[in-house]
């Protein structure tokens, strides 16, 4: 049988624009693929952190400035960008398996993440969305619309929305199905359309946007995965980032990453879901997580590089 593996892959891997994304989807089907080749049956998580934010910002656009075009709540937009990202991804991991001679379906899930209207999420918005502005750009689109804006690890500022907690996967049942052919599945993308259940089988979409990492994890503890593995922008977890004395990890406990949280060093709506979202799988199954770059995804997998997430 083979290893199951979920990865999360950042949105800002993925580029800016869809043209952008087109490009980079490329090295990472290579990846995906190198993953496939090594025995893994390998599920996709993906963000969408700059695609969401763009989605929505163009209808609000061309909803306010004569365009005759109705604004789209935010929830649709997350499921938009759901859509046209696994569009995307799943052409170029085709590609690279038939380039490759492999012979494996892949299919994108549209997916929706129940999560708690009475999370305290809702009051304290936290999850970057969209692009990066400086602070005068950031200070008029406030003006303008009321939203919130947070600095966001040095690199400029970013609308934040709620990020609640993902508490169920409603096409689990769908995923695991494509699981079990060994297919390789994209899905909880975006983590997942954010919906409440106010019966069974009646969802209502709400706007937030559930983070990517912590919903991964949701998927990976659901599907008994062999390891949680979020790929990001960095080779590895850092603690001190960006000051003389950083340090990078080669692996840490649950105690330890307990310990770095507690003193700061990971930051809100970056580093830090990360590795919570590790802790919480590591936990409650005992396995292994890892966090690394794309690029060095295999790498890493094979005990080379990245920073390694263990019980003790």
């Amino acid at each position: 049988m083979n290893k199951r593996l979920v990865i999360a892959l950042g949105g800002n891997a993925l580029g800016k624009t869809p043209h952008e994304q087109l490009l980079l989807v490329k090295g990472t089907a290579s990846t995906i693929v190198d993953l496939v080749e090594e025995g893994f049956d390998v599920v996709i998580g993906h963000g969408n952190g700059p695609q969401v934010g763009m989605v929505n910002l163009a209808f609000e656009f061309a909803a306010n400035q004569g365009g005759g075009t109705p604004a789209m709540p935010f929830p649709e937009c997350g499921a938009m960008t759901q859509g046209y990202i696994g569009y995307h991804l799943q052409q170029a991991v085709q590609r690279e398996l038939a380039r490759r001679g492999i012979d494996k379906p892949c299919a994108a899930v549209v997916t929706q993440v129940v999560v708690d209207p009475t999370d305290e999420a809702f009051q304290h918005p936290t999850k970057p969305v969209g692009m990066f502005y400086n602070k005068e750009q950031a200070d008029n689109i406030v003006a303008q619309t009321g939203y919130t804006f947070v600095e966001d690890a040095g690199r400029g500022y970013r609308r934040v929305v709620p990020s609640p907690i993902p508490v169920k996967i409603v096409e689990l049942p769908v995923v695991e199905q494509l699981v079990g052919l060994h297919s390789i599945v994209i899905t909880v993308g975006g983590g997942g359309i954010p919906v409440v259940e106010h019966a069974p089988g009646h969802y209502e979409g709400v706007a937030a946007v559930i983070d990517k990492d912590r919903a991964s994890a949701k998927l990976a503890l659901d599907l008994k995965a062999d390891m949680l593995v979020i790929l990001t922008a960095v080779e590895k977890v850092s603690i001190n980032y960006r000051q003389p004395n950083q340090t990078d990890l080669d692996c840490m406990t649950v105690a330890q990453a307990r310990d770095y949280i507690a003193q700061g060093h990971f930051a809100p709506g970056s580093m830090l879901p990360k590795v919570q979202s590790c802790i919480e799988f590591v936990e409650k199954t005992g396995g292994k997580a890892l966090i690394t770059s794309l690029e060095k995804a295999r790498e890493a997998l094979l005990g080379k590089t990245g920073t390694l997430i263990v019980m003790e």
